[in-house]
């Protein structure tokens, strides 16, 4: 008998704006479409949501600001509420939900993890990303090395993280930004596990070398990133895209070992 294939959740955090995060996201979900299901919700341009009975949700990156009190604002956090409670009191198979950018930004505040705050200049770039010793354990990187290279694109950043709370929500932080020696900034927390169910990482562990590489290649691009950046900036980017132990890597890494393991979890026998 054929089973039935697993719900999986895609919100699109953009606003209607042009990207490639999503594509891309749905290009990673679509190679395991022998085991799932998946539907994309506009969450923040047509106040689509999904109800809880999905199984896996991943909630994509966005532009603006993470403190934007639209219409959207109130429902999402009230779903992400829902689906949290669900995975503390249930003892059916609990919901799978990883978190990219600012999605990760408006649930890091939500939580009231830390300091919630814009950078003093944009983070724009294929950068290093190093692991904690907690990150070192993580499913979800396993098999990428310290540091490791991810897409960087935000101008906020999570700093100043309040411990207390961490444990009492029994988070943990996985990674932060690259060491800047040569400047006394606090390092942004890059990646956060808010419990066993709830990941989330600042970066865009679903960005894909060959999109990337052909979308920057566009003169009209190509001068947006020159002139918000700098040419060596632009040139170091282009260096680093289609090697295949920097984004090509994390790409293959991150997600996946997400999904497939919310797969297996649900797929799990239930103890009575």
């Amino acid at each position: 008998m054929k089973k039935d294939k697993l719900k999986l959740a895609i919100l699109d955090m953009n606003n209607d704006e042009p990207n490639q995060g999503l594509r891309c996201i749905t290009e990673i979900v679509s190679t395991f479409n022998d085991d799932l299901e998946y539907q994309i919700f506009n969450v923040r341009a047509k106040n689509e949501l999904p109800d809880t009975s999905f199984d896996i949700y991943i909630s994509s990156g966005g532009p603006g600001s993470p403190l934007d009190d639209g219409e959207w604002r109130q429902p999402y956090l009230q779903l992400m509420q829902d689906l949290w409670d669900f995975n503390k009191t249930s003892t059916d198979h609990k919901k799978s939900v990883f978190f990219i950018c600012y999605s990760f930004q408006v649930m890091c505040h939500y939580f009231q993890l830390g300091e919630l705050k814009p950078r003093r200049s944009t983070s724009f770039g294929i950068l290093r990303m190093h692991k904690t010793k907690k990150g070192h354990s993580d499913l979800i990187f396993e098999g990428l090395s310290d540091p490791f290279f991810a897409v960087d694109s935000r101008d906020w950043q999570l700093v100043q993280p309040r411990l207390t709370v961490f444990k009492n929500h029994g988070s943990t932080i996985l990674s932060l930004e690259k060491i800047r020696t040569h400047v006394e900034l606090e390092r942004a927390i890059m990646a956060v596990r808010f419990s066993d169910e709830f990941v989330g990482t600042q970066f865009h562990p679903e960005a894909e070398p060959v999109s990337m590489e052909a979308y920057f290649g566009l003169a009209e691009n190509k001068k947006k990133v020159i002139d918000s950046f700098g040419v060596e900036k632009y040139n170091q980017m282009m260096d680093r895209i289609d090697d295949p132990e920097k984004i090509e890597l994390t790409y293959n890494t991150i997600l996946p070992k997400f999904i497939r393991n919310a797969i297996s979890k649900v797929n799990q026998p239930v103890m009575s």
